[in-house]
């Protein structure tokens, strides 16, 4: 099982709004030499994104950086490049035939990825292993009725195979889109798409992972070499590490408090819904939180454990990992008598190239969030650069982000919900 270990700073920096920031650090790399075999970290890593986005040079940035710091670091390598390699022409294919060779695409690419993840299960080392691009990828190319008769015939669903099968999804922006003059389709032979092409194959590509916990959006804000080094960053932040001063990022959640009702299904972009619910658990030590989470659609779960321990020096080490259906059961029934059971949907959608979450609270739960919206996204922008790239299809009241009021655990305090607090 993948774990991620992250400490929290309580910092007093104030953005231009005037609001404080939590920032995130991570435990230093130097301390996990000490993991015990059982502990060792196995990252699965998605890098996709539409034509010319960097995709090559980022895996190669990733696999260097982490090797240096003493990961095994396994490529699986991109599975559509090599079939087309062999002869296939994807324009030449008839309707029929492009959804059949997707299909067989994925299978080809779950057979590359299980040689890989069984190796990177029995390493000793802390190992990572990247994916050019997932399975989800294949989606992207496909209507979404001939997605869905796929995943019908091959009794797929699309939370394991998006959800549960890979930590991390990074996607990197197209040149075609904010660096055009550096989009071309000179470095890779199998690339024929124009500009206009690259976009909505961008586009596509990034819809096709909503709803993954865990995506990033790299975009072309910055020069390349720092474009690699956010990506470089935003793993670091997700595993859980500390690169020192190798990489500057300020990476950071940041929320909003959102005016109900919730706009029309048509007001949003294309998007994602899951249903979630949070419970917590009892422990015996008051510094220590312990939550478990269940994610799904379609009855369909994943399924975390979270702890969250308060250190001296306001700081918080967070411990999170996947769990089994049977082993959330189990630790269910230690559930606290004092909260109540967090329900909520949570709708993914992409806008101006930024991963947005809508938490969308739901009955039954406590009185304190009914018609509750939180608006959230790990950005690196400015407060001001952040606020101008928000929704305005969503009324937005203020940033939330260090009030304490809203953090899930206050909100499922009962004896915050009968005014004690």
């Amino acid at each position: 099982m993948s774990q991620v270990v992250k400490v929290i700073h309580k910092s007093s920096d104030r953005s231009s709004s005037g609001h404080q920031h939590a920032k995130i650090t991570s435990i230093p790399i130097q301390k996990m030499s000490s993991l015990s075999s059982r502990d060792r970290i196995v990252y699965r890593l998605v890098l996709t994104g539409g034509p010319c986005s960097g995709k090559t040079t980022g895996q190669a940035r990733i696999s260097t950086f982490f090797e240096n710091l003493g990961f095994k670091v396994y490529r699986v390598p991109e599975a559509a490049t090599t079939l087309f390699s062999g002869g296939v022409r994807f324009s030449e294919l008839s309707p029929a035939e492009r959804d059949k060779f997707q299909e067989n695409l994925v299978k080809v690419m779950i057979s590359m990825e299980r040689a890989f993840f069984t190796l990177a299960s029995s390493c000793k080392q802390n190992c990572i292993v990247i994916c050019d691009r997932g399975i989800m990828d294949a989606s992207a190319y496909m209507s979404q009725e001939s997605w869905a008769a796929v995943l019908k015939n091959n009794g797929w669903n699309p939370v394991e195979l998006r959800d549960n099968r890979y930590n991390q999804v990074v996607h990197l922006v197209t040149a075609a889109s904010g660096a055009e003059a550096y989009y071309n389709c000179e470095d890779n032979p199998c690339r024929t798409e124009g500009l206009e092409q690259a976009r909505e194959l961008d586009r596509r590509t990034a819809e096709a992972w909503l709803g993954h916990p865990y995506i990033d959006v790299i975009d072309n804000s910055t020069d390349f070499d720092t474009k690699m080094r956010r990506m470089i960053s935003t793993v670091c932040r997700r595993i859980g590490i500390n690169p020192g001063d190798r990489l500057q990022a300020d990476a950071r959640k940041t929320k909003f408090l959102v005016k109900g009702p919730v706009p029309p299904s048509t007001a949003f972009p294309p998007y994602q819904d899951f249903d979630m619910a949070v419970d917590f658990l009892v422990t015996s030590n008051p510094k220590v939180q312990s939550r478990l989470r269940k994610r799904g659609q379609h009855n369909r779960w994943s399924f975390q454990h979270l702890i969250r321990r308060s250190d001296a020096g306001s700081q918080e080490v967070e411990l999170r990992r996947q769990i089994r259906s049977r082993d959330y059961m189990t630790m269910l029934a230690q559930r606290s008598d004092s909260h109540y059971t967090i329900v909520k949907v949570r709708r993914c959608f992409l806008w101006q190239q930024v991963y947005f979450q809508l938490d969308i609270y739901q009955e039954p739960s406590t009185s304190r969030c009914s018609g509750l919206l939180i608006l959230e996204t790990y950005t690196t922008l400015s407060a001001e650069e952040i606020t101008r790239k928000l929704p305005p299809f969503l009324s937005i009241i203020r940033e939330v982000t260090n009030d304490s009021d809203y953090c899930t655990h206050s909100l499922a305090l009962k004896s915050a919900d009968n005014g004690e607090l």
